[in-house]
C-alpha cells in the first residue's frame, strides 16, 4: 500500500505526464499542497523530493518549484567521425555552416552558445602514456562547452589534449579566439598535414563528481557517461586524446556496425 507521500507524488506525476502541469509551470507552495492533500508539509516535501529525483521537477532557490523542461537530446553515433573527416577539407564557408553538436542534436548554429578555453600544461602520467610523449612535455589542453541557447547546462564537458610541438607550425591552432574552428579538430589537424586513420572510443558510466553534477545540472541519482576518444594518424601516432563527460539523462549513444554479406 502506497504511503502518503507516494500518493501525492503519484497525482503530481500524472498531472505532469498528462500535460495538466506543463514544462516551466510553477507548482503551488508546499503549504498550499499540504492543505490540498490534507497532509503535513514534511510529507509534501518527501513527495517533491521523489519527483525531483526522477527529473520531473526542479527547485529554484528563493523562487519556487517548477516542472522541469525537457532538455535537448544529443544522439552521438560512431558515424560522426567519418562525417567530420569528409567535411574537414571542404571550403571554410561550407565547414562553418554546421558542426558536431548540430550533427548530434539536429539544432542549428544559431540555437547554440559555444565556449572554449586553451592552456598549455605539462604532460602527466596517463595522458603522456597515451600520447606516447615524455612526462612534462608541453601539451595544449582545450576545454569546450556547448549549450542550447535556452538552457544553462552544456551538452557535455569536453577536454582535449594535443602535443604542442605537433601543431605549433600553425599559430592559429594555439589561439582559442579562433574557435569555433570550422570543421573541428580533424580540419585543424589537416592544416598541419595530419590525416586521421581511425578513432577509438571507450565508454564507462559512473556517478558524477559534485562539480560535474552542478555544471551539468543533473537530477539526483543521474549517472554520467565518461567517453575517452583517442585519434590515430595514418602513420600510427596518437595525435589527440579527448575526455568527454556526458549527462546520462540527455545522451544517447548509437553504434551502427555494417556487416559484410555472405
Amino acid at each position: 500500500m502506497a504511503v502518503s507521500y507516494e500518493r501525492i507524488a503519484g497525482e503530481l506525476r500524472t498531472a505532469i505526464r498528462a500535460g495538466r502541469l506543463r514544462p516551466g509551470d510553477r507548482l503551488p507552495a508546499e503549504t498550499e499542497l499540504a492543505e490540498r492533500f490534507g497532509r503535513s508539509v514534511p510529507t509534501v516535501r518527501e513527495a517533491l523530493r521523489a519527483l525531483r529525483d526522477e527529473g520531473l521537477i526542479e527547485k529554484r532557490h528563493g523562487i519556487g518549484t517548477f516542472v522541469r523542461r525537457e532538455r535537448a537530446l544529443a544522439r552521438r553515433t560512431n558515424l560522426r567521425h567519418q562525417w567530420e573527416k569528409d567535411r574537414s577539407r571542404r571550403p571554410v564557408a561550407q565547414r562553418a555552416m554546421t558542426g558536431a553538436t548540430e550533427h548530434d542534436t539536429g539544432l542549428t548554429a544559431n540555437d547554440l552558445v559555444f565556449w572554449a578555453r586553451y592552456r598549455e600544461i605539462p604532460a602527466g602520467g596517463d595522458i603522456s602514456a597515451v600520447l606516447g610523449v615524455r612526462e612534462g612535455a608541453a601539451l595544449l589542453e582545450r576545454s569546450y562547452r556547448t549549450r542550447h541557447a535556452t538552457e544553462s547546462a552544456p551538452f557535455g564537458l569536453v577536454t582535449s589534449y594535443l602535443v604542442r610541438g605537433m601543431i605549433a607550425r600553425n599559430p592559429d591552432l594555439l589561439d582559442e579566439t579562433k574557435e569555433p574552428w570550422p570543421g573541428g579538430t580533424q580540419s585543424q589537424l589537416h592544416s598541419v598535414g595530419i590525416e586521421l586513420d581511425r578513432i577509438e572510443e571507450r565508454v564507462t558510466a559512473r556517478p558524477p563528481m559534485p562539480e560535474e553534477a552542478e555544471e551539468l545540472e543533473l537530477p539526483p541519482g543521474t549517472s554520467v557517461l565518461v567517453l575517452r576518444k583517442i585519434s590515430y594518424a595514418t602513420d600510427g601516432r596518437v595525435v589527440d586524446v579527448t575526455d568527454v563527460v556526458l549527462p546520462g539523462d540527455r545522451t544517447e549513444l548509437l553504434f551502427t556496425t555494417p556487416l559484410e554479406r555472405w
